[in-house]
């Protein structure tokens, strides 16, 4: 299994990009947004990766941030989610608003990307709903419990801003439990900021 590649950006595509790591030219599919992130060609480019196999293929598929992996592995666990899909929605949609329409069961929001039609958006939203919260985490923090809602949205808010998963989980727990369950997503990410800088 390849966890990421480290080595310099030979060259891009529409779907995929080709990372030289010490000679060797790795060909990696990604979406349109890890494309846009990973800088220009011939620079060094860092990309986590999951290994696809089947009968006929073995592919590499590259993601810019260790969530959106998270959430390739999770959107392809939903029956009728393909790579091609997957990677279609995560052109269209951050991790942190996948995990908002899924935690809103908004399966409007879904269905803006390529290939994605109502039927498939409300079967990812619905199939997904209670599985959000760990992917806000992130595996360095998976001891760690944050509820869904506004808890989940706001350690994911944290991760976006640079915060290690660990302390952005404690952050919010430790905001949570001054304000209240029922705290605001503005108001728990103002106060969980204020904590981490502590």
């Amino acid at each position: 299994m390849i966890a990421h590649l480290k080595g310099i950006l030979t060259s891009t595509g529409t779907d995929h990009a080709v990372i030289d790591v010490h000679g060797v030219g790795y060909l990696v599919g990604a979406s349109a947004r890890t494309l846009a992130a990973i800088g220009p060609v011939g620079e060094a480019a860092t990309l986590f990766t999951e290994m696809l196999v089947a009968e006929d293929f073995i592919r590499l598929v590259g993601f810019a941030s260790a969530a959106e992996r998270d959430w390739f592995r999770l959107l392809t666990g939903v029956q009728g989610v393909g790579a091609r899909v997957a990677l279609a929605i995560l052109s269209a949609l951050e991790p942190a608003d996948i995990s908002r329409a899924v935690m809103a069961q908004d399966k409007a929001t879904v269905a803006r990307a390529n290939g994605v039609g109502p039927k498939l958006a409300e079967r990812i939203v619905r199939e997904l709903k209670d599985k959000v919260g760990g992917v806000a985490l992130g595996p360095a923090a998976a001891a760690q419990v944050v509820p869904a809602g506004a808890g989940a949205d706001a350690v994911s808010a944290l991760l976006n801003l640079g915060f290690r998963p660990a302390e952005a989980a404690s952050a919010v727990a430790a905001a949570e439990e001054e304000l209240g369950e029922r705290a605001s997503l503005d108001a728990l990410v103002r106060l969980a900021l204020r904590k981490a800088a502590k």
